[in-house]
């Protein structure tokens, strides 16, 4: 027989056990879930986990990059701009029982490499967190095909990559990668509202439009960007997991179709 085919004596022992409901609502995947249990990811500049509105994190690391060689060491210093505790707010604030981690692979005025990316990348796969925040992108298609491999490598070990859009009409990734969730925009106020995209690369749109975030020295700042839609999902992400876990990345994402604004998905 080929690679991969299964025998006709396998086929009994594979049965899925799904419990899914006669309708998908919101109420099944959302209600009474708090994400506890549940690991995310924040891969950005840091996070500052003595901001109120984080409420700590679990672990903290910082990717550094010596020739071609990338290490990874505890971080000292935090968030460095401020962009990753919005982010870790943002899902704290939709999954307020989640564990968060942080690992920081941008510098201040949220300048990085692709390089340091992949490092954290890498890191946060082999952790085995259930979700993993990207609020940033790279435009080097030097870098697409490994970036690729790793997105595909998280999606079939169970590990979720939910990643912003570019806020510019340019080729970035990995949000393009279809192993991924990307996530733009949309300009509503409620945080538990979110829309299916019909015409993707972009497949959902999450709030993400003049919000006020968390930021460093304890306070917010209002702000714009496909940055801060994306821990929107991520943080009900944390929320379908916590209530249904073992679901796999595939299974998270027909959920969040299924439950999405313009989808039928109503409360």
């Amino acid at each position: 027989m080929p690679a991969w085919s299964l025998t006709a004596e396998a086929a009994g022992s594979i049965a899925i056990q799904t419990g899914w409901p006669e309708r998908m609502t919101k109420e099944w995947a959302l209600d009474d879930a708090t994400g506890e249990g549940i690991n995310v990811c924040i891969l950005d500049s840091g996070v500052d986990g003595d901001h109120p509105l984080v409420g700590g994190v679990e672990s903290a690391v910082a990717v550094t990059l010596d020739g071609d060689v990338t290490s990874i060491v505890q971080d000292e210093l935090g968030d460095v701009c401020g962009h990753g505790t919005a982010c870790a707010g943002i899902v704290r604030s939709l999954a307020p029982a989640c564990r968060l981690h942080s690992v920081r692979v941008l510098g201040q005025g949220n300048t990085g490499s692709a390089e340091l990316i992949l490092g954290g990348l890498r890191y946060a796969i082999g952790e085995g967190f259930e979700v993993v925040n990207l609020s940033l992108s790279t435009t080097k298609r030097r870098f697409a095909e490994l970036l690729h491999e790793l997105a595909d490598d998280a999606y079939f070990r169970g590990t979720m990559l939910v990643a912003s859009a570019h806020n510019m009409p340019v080729e970035s990734y990995p949000w393009r990668f279809s192993s991924v969730i990307s996530v733009g925009s949309h300009e509503g106020t409620d945080s538990r509202e979110w829309y299916a995209n019909p015409d993707p690369p972009v497949e959902f749109f999450a709030r993400g439009i003049d919000l006020d975030v968390a930021w460093c020295g304890g306070g917010t700042l209002r702000c714009t960007g496909n940055s801060f839609a994306a821990p929107h999902i991520s943080g009900l992400s944390a929320l379908v997991l916590s209530k249904h876990p073992g679901l796999t990345p595939f299974q998270l994402k027909s959920v969040l179709y299924l439950t999405a604004s313009n989808t039928g998905g109503t409360r």
